[in-house]
């Protein structure tokens, strides 16, 4: 048995309870607040200092057209042309026709969006029609971003942040959601929290892979706690693969998908071991490249892959990123104090290449929701990265921002709005499962979790990666079944009052499901369609202009296809 802290749980109440406080989950907690519900902010990591939007470095995207004439319909436009024809419209209208209001909102805030001549900076970015983009600078938006609103949270006395909270399961009772369980970290303490409405805020599941883009906390918890409780996924094949993620020389301190702006602002030529640009080999493949041969990220990685492939990679398995046409006074005009930075790492972009290969960098599937960000069960609501549809196929460049911005928004005043319609309907046998499993926990011969998880990573990149066969994805299911009857049903504990080992057999446990939720809507996909590229099906399929969609029957993944839903949202 484990510590007896597990017997008697903490309790705490509140009328939205957010789980996950990266960018989506802050802003869900500003406005769940805003909208006059007391919150409570959970997060494994230290708030807003965890997930994926602090780690961003790039640009957001918003039809402000402040520098171009724009309006988000045109987004809208170039987010559906992305995402193949799988977009949930209604989420994608609301993500494009939103963005510019929060993106002012934040500039009220003061997060210091670049400017030029008194107007908000904006970028061109691949696959958008006009700049759009918006950034703090091209290392530091992210971390802006962040900061700009842990100082709102500061300022807002109904919110309550916890950290240190992993969250076992969250608690249902007569089919709607009513709180959760966890378990805090430094004293292996049991916790309940009893809430009007939950939120999901905990990201994607990037961190399934062995190279990833994502923080360490990445690995689909969200997905599993929704499924857990009834909820739906959508979407869950398409993981986007960053086609120039860092590989080598070592790069301390930066973000691994830095290399972007450099390639399209400085021209980045991709080359391989014979130092030939290999690009245009690949743009004729379908109709995507704008014919200057810089490919859209879908067909980079192809391109990078199969180099690799027939035996024309960089020593450490990738492509050369070359700047050395470059001129020198021109990489520093364009990106000043990064040089320096790069330079601390022994990185001369004038004088050498460096190396970059395909990273596991974002997921286009997540939980379905509705337009208020609802998911199939009352109360439970989603936003960020753990949302799917509104991205389809495959994401836009600098929408993922944007999302965590106008879906934290969405769901957090949609959730208040709940909580103030309903009575609390927390019990404590809503709980009891968890806690249930919390007590089982105890020493016993079993695999390492953490050795299994490095496991997992290795069947994920290797056989559900950025290009698939029907023999690969079989033989991941079954590995991950394998997984799933190594590691059993039962807790395993070091009997410590801080337990890594507990921890990890419930990323474990989240982890392995989620990865079936990858793997077998990839199997049934029987074509290429934007991030999910069959190399046993290539190319796309009408009748297979379908959603999939997760959920659990009896414990186990059932799969069913819907077609996309079409329409604007109501307001």
């Amino acid at each position: 048995m484990i510590a007896s802290e597990h017997s008697t749980p903490t309790h705490l109440e509140t009328d939205v309870l957010v789980i996950g406080a990266g960018g989506a989950g802050m802003y869900a907690a500003l406005e769940a607040a805003r909208g006059g519900a007391s919150v409570i902010l959970a997060d494994r990591s230290l708030i807003g200092r965890g997930g994926a939007t602090v780690m961003a470095q790039m640009t957001v995207a918003a039809a402000l057209g402040e520098q171009t004439p724009d309006h988000w319909e045109h987004h809208f436009a170039d987010t559906l042309a992305a995402g193949r024809g799988l977009c949930d419209e209604r989420l994608a209208a609301l993500l494009c026709e939103d963005g510019p209001q929060r993106l002012r909102e934040m500039d009220a805030w003061k997060v210091g969006w670049a400017r030029e001549d008194g107007h908000i900076k904006q970028a061109q970015a691949p696959g958008h029609d006009r700049p759009r983009c918006a950034y703090v600078d091209f290392l530091s938006t992210g971390p802006a971003v962040s900061k700009t609103l842990r100082t709102q949270l500061n300022n807002a006395s109904t919110i309550r942040r916890i950290g240190d909270l992993v969250i076992v399961d969250i608690a249902v009772r007569d089919g709607e959601a009513c709180g959760a369980t966890a378990l805090h970290l430094p004293t292996g303490r049991a916790v309940t929290l009893a809430a009007k409405a939950v939120i999901i805020a905990t990201g994607g599941l990037t961190g399934l892979y062995r190279r990833n883009s994502a923080s360490s906390n990445m690995g689909g918890d969200g997905y599993a706690l929704a499924l857990r409780a009834g909820a739906e996924l959508i979407d869950m094949e398409f993981v986007q693969f960053f086609p120039i993620g860092h590989l080598a020389p070592r790069l301390v301190g930066m973000d691994p998908i830095m290399w972007d702006p450099f390639r399209y602002k400085l021209g980045g030529k991709l080359l391989n071991s014979e130092m030939r640009e290999f690009e245009e080999d690949y743009a004729t493949r379908d109709s995507r490249s704008d014919g200057t041969y810089v490919l859209t990220r879908d067909l980079a990685t192809y391109a990078i892959t199969k180099e690799v492939e027939a035996g024309r990679g960089s020593p450490a398995g990738g492509a050369y990123l070359s700047f050395q046409h470059v001129p020198e006074a021109e990489i520093r005009r364009a990106f000043g104090p990064v040089v320096d930075r790069l330079a601390a790492n022994g990185i001369d972009l004038a004088k050498r290449p460096v190396e970059v290969a395909p990273i596991a960098h974002y997921h286009m599937g997540g939980v379905r929701v509705d337009e208020t960000l609802q998911s199939c069960v009352p109360g439970l609501y989603a936003c960020g990265e753990a949302v799917g549809g509104a991205n389809g196929a495959n994401r836009l460049s600098g929408n993922a921002i944007t999302e965590a911005f106008v879906f934290g928004a969405r769901a957090g005043r949609n959730a208040a709005r709940c909580a103030a319609q309903k009575k609390a309907m927390w019990s404590p046998e809503a709980a009891r499962p968890a806690l249930d499993l919390l007590r089982s926990a105890a020493k016993r011969d079993a695999p390492n979790p953490a050795a299994v998880v490095v496991k997992l990573q290795a069947v994920m990149a290797d056989d559900v990666g950025p290009f698939r066969t029907d023999a690969k994805l079989r033989s991941a299911i079954a590995a991950i079944e394998q997984l799933k009857t190594d590691i059993g049903d039962t807790p395993i504990s070091s009997e410590a009052a801080f337990d890594p080992v507990l921890v990890d057999w419930l990323d474990l446990r989240n982890m392995l499901q989620v990865a079936q939720s990858v793997a077998v809507p990839a199997l049934a996909r029987t074509e290429s369609r934007g991030a999910h590229q069959r190399d046993d099906h290539l190319g796309l399929e009408e009748s297979w202009c379908v959603n999939q969609i997760v959920d659990l029957s009896d414990g186990a993944i059932s799969l069913h296809k819907v077609a996309p839903t079409t329409g604007k949202a109501a307001a």
